[in-house]
């Protein structure tokens, strides 16, 4: 039982970070960790912003491209080892543009800012608690990201409900999905780690 929510800490914890979905994680595939992460991530942060900036009001907004661009460009950096000197800036850029896209979208469509909170609310418990865990050699199941549907999935599922028009139902019931998922794994990781935790001091107490 403990077994499946320890399971042990990848060899590049920046990877982790980065919280790739399966979409994501196919493309790395096809380059093989070959291709460097960080140039195409800042690329994908510029064509962002310029979208952005064009405008996400109304279905026909081009913001709502971003995802696709976004993925075209920073997934394929995900199987590499992220081992460069400013690779571990890689993860944070990909919250920025997840957080402002998601809440940019939002609010152009006239979405209620709870439930634009409440679904960034949800990401951000769900980063929060994914660094937290990494620095206490406490990894997360490996079926948790391609569930959790990874920035990219996220991402491409609200640029979705944008061209649906129903921006407010699919905010809702993705908040609603995020949070319990989230919220049921971690409860359940923690509530076993301390226990491995505990055990493992008090052997070493022993020794």
């Amino acid at each position: 039982m403990i077994s499946v929510h320890m399971t042990p800490v990848p060899g590049s914890t920046v990877v982790a970070y980065r919280d790739d979905g399966p979409l994501s994680r196919a493309m790395g595939l096809l380059v093989a960790g070959q291709l460097p992460p960080l140039p195409p991530v800042l690329a994908g942060t510029f064509v962002t912003g310029v979208l952005l900036m064009l405008g996400v009001a109304g279905t026909d907004g081009l913001a709502v491209f971003a995802p696709a661009v976004t993925l075209l460009l920073a997934g394929p950096g995900s199987t590499h080892p992220h081992d460069g000197r400013f690779d571990w800036i890689v993860p944070p850029i990909l919250r920025l543009i997840e957080y402002t896209f998601i809440a940019a979208c939002g609010f152009a469509h006239e979405v209620h800012p709870l439930l634009i909170f409440a679904l960034l609310g949800a990401l951000g418990f769900h980063h929060y608690d994914l660094v937290y865990r990494l620095r206490q050699r406490v990894y997360p199941p490996a079926w948790l990201p391609t569930l959790g549907l990874g920035w990219d999935g996220r991402m491409m599922v609200v640029s979705l409900v944008a061209l649906s028009g129903w921006l407010t139902g699919g905010y809702a019931l993705l908040a609603i999905y995020l949070w319990a998922l989230f919220g049921w794994e971690s409860l359940t990781c923690w509530l076993a780690a301390p226990r491995s935790g505990v055990e493992a001091t008090d052997m070493g107490t022993q020794d």
